[in-house]
């Protein structure tokens, strides 16, 4: 079989300049819904499933509370039972990785006057817990110090109370609990939930939520224990009424909870693709009617459809791609790691390889889908009928 050489293909984008224009528009703007759509499902997914994956750590939290850490309360004893009691936790310089810890959502304002509530998830913490969650890393000003109303707030805090990011500068303040808090640091903790919180002494909350005498959770590092350590620990001592879960089995339960969001999102996000290819379509159509005589007069010099079609395509395909290429850059350079919040906090759009990989395909696809059926349509007149068309 004779082929139309590519060159064809490659010099016919340019016979019009409309026509190419509107197709890498259309596929350009496909592949930029791709990646968004792709990169909330994926930046949502990673921070909730791949918390606390690089080390073993464990929840001790209150029975009943497996699905929200936030509702549970344990008495304020359990930390150091637990220390004392499972053996093998990981230690350094004699200090046990046990982190006591409570987990609130509270409504903060930006001062005293302010009257819009904004809604903060904190976290109540001792020293210890820098060393339990080494994913957190201070990476400016320092950590709060008890009693001094001094908090410190993660990169994403400022999208979770939907400020900006300088109204969480180093030395401003946030007001609650009937007085100010200061901003002394900031931290970052990438693709974490911890990354949208903040975080503030322990005993400073507890006194601010009135639960001097209670924790919501107790988070250890196994080390050379395992599991089933805590879990005896927790199934021996009833009458502190805990249980033990894995962190990173938290968080994938939460992640499930999520799954209707996300499947939501895709099936939008399908629908909108769709609707691109449907435009693309359109401009085929329009673009090959008036390439009626043309497609007649490359089978009146012996070329054969399969060949007309397989250069149709090829034209269709090459201004997709570069169409998918302007839609990727746009992508990264606008979407990969924006800040959008949700119930947990919040999380960073996340444009990595699979997603990357699903908008290019989708790019080429709606060249091939684009440029098939007209093709095929134009080829059915006779080719007498088709060198007399206008």
């Amino acid at each position: 079989m004779r082929q139309i050489p590519f060159h064809y293909a490659v010099r016919n984008l340019g016979r019009s300049p409309v026509r190419l224009a509107t197709s890498l528009i259309g596929a350009s703007l496909v592949v930029v819904l791709v990646l968004a759509s792709g990169g909330f499902v994926r930046g949502m997914q990673v921070t909730l499933s791949e918390n606390a994956r690089l080390h073993e750590n464990v929840m001790i939290i209150g029975i009943g509370s497996e699905e929200g850490v936030e509702r549970s309360q344990i008495d304020a004893s359990v930390a150091g039972i637990a220390a004392a009691s499972v053996p093998r936790l990981t230690q350094r310089a004699g200090v046990i990785y046990a982190s006591p810890e409570i987990h609130a959502a509270l409504p903060v304002r930006e001062s005293s006057e302010s009257q819009a509530d904004l809604p903060a998830v904190m976290r109540g913490v001792r020293e210890v817990a820098l060393l339990v969650h080494p994913e957190v890393e201070i990476v400016e000003g320092r950590a709060p110090r008890a009693g001094a109303d001094e908090v410190m707030v993660g990169a994403l805090a400022a999208t979770r109370l939907g400020v900006s990011q300088e109204r969480l500068a180093i030395g401003r303040t946030l007001w609650f609990d009937d007085r100010e808090w200061t901003v002394v640091g900031r931290f970052r903790a990438p693709r974490t939930v911890m990354d949208a919180e903040v975080w503030i002494p322990l005993t400073d909350l507890q006194i601010a939520t009135n639960r001097e005498s209670s924790l919501s959770c107790v988070v250890v590092t196994l080390g050379g224990a395992k599991f089933s350590d805590v879990d005896l620990f927790v199934k021996s001592r009833l009458d502190l009424e805990v249980t033990a879960i894995r962190e990173h089995d938290y968080y994938a339960s939460i992640g499930e909870f999520y799954g209707p969001i996300r499947v939501m999102i895709l099936v939008t996000a399908a629908l909108i693709a769709s609707g691109g290819v449907l435009g693309g379509l359109n401009t085929m159509y329009a673009a090959f009617a008036a390439r009626v005589r043309e497609v007649g007069m490359l089978q009146a010099i012996g070329f054969t459809r399969v060949a007309i079609v397989a250069s149709l395509v090829e034209e269709s395909v090459l201004a997709s791609a570069c169409g998918a290429i302007i839609g990727a850059l746009i992508g990264v350079v606008l979407l990969d790691g924006v800040a959008v919040g949700f119930s947990m906090g919040a999380f960073a759009l996340t444009i990595d390889a699979p997603v990357m990989l699903a908008g290019i395909v989708v790019g080429l696809g709606v060249g091939v889908v684009g440029a098939i059926p007209p093709a095929v349509r134009c080829l059915r007149l006779p080719i007498p009928e088709a060198l007399k068309s206008f």
